[in-house]
C-alpha cells in the first residue's frame, strides 16, 4: 500500500483523478475502494452468464440511460417525426 502526500491527496478532490507512471507514460484513473467494489464485478467477471442474466442486465442498463419504453416509442417514430418536420 502506498501512502499518500499531502499534495497527492489534494490532487484527489477532482472526480476523475489522473495519475501519470513518469517512467512508462502511462496513464491511470484513480477510483475510490468503494466505487471499485462495485464495479468490480461488472469489469472482472469471467464467469458464464445464462441468457436470462444477460437480458436482465441490458434491460437494467437501457433503464438507468434513460431507453425505457416511452423512450423507444419516440426512436421507433423518429424517421416519421422527422419526414413530418421537414414538410
Amino acid at each position: 500500500m502506498i501512502e499518500l502526500t499531502e499534495q497527492q491527496r489534494q490532487e484527489l478532490s477532482v472526480p476523475e483523478p489522473i495519475v501519470i507512471d513518469p517512467s512508462t507514460r502511462n496513464i491511470y484513473v484513480l477510483v475510490r475502494k468503494n466505487v471499485y467494489d462495485r464495479i468490480k464485478g461488472l469489469l472482472y467477471d469471467n464467469g458464464e452468464w445464462t441468457d436470462d442474466e444477460l437480458r436482465f442486465l441490458l434491460a437494467r442498463s437501457a433503464d438507468e440511460n434513460g431507453w425505457n419504453e416511452s423512450a423507444m416509442d419516440d426512436y421507433d417514430e423518429y424517421d416519421a417525426k422527422r419526414a413530418e418536420a421537414c414538410r
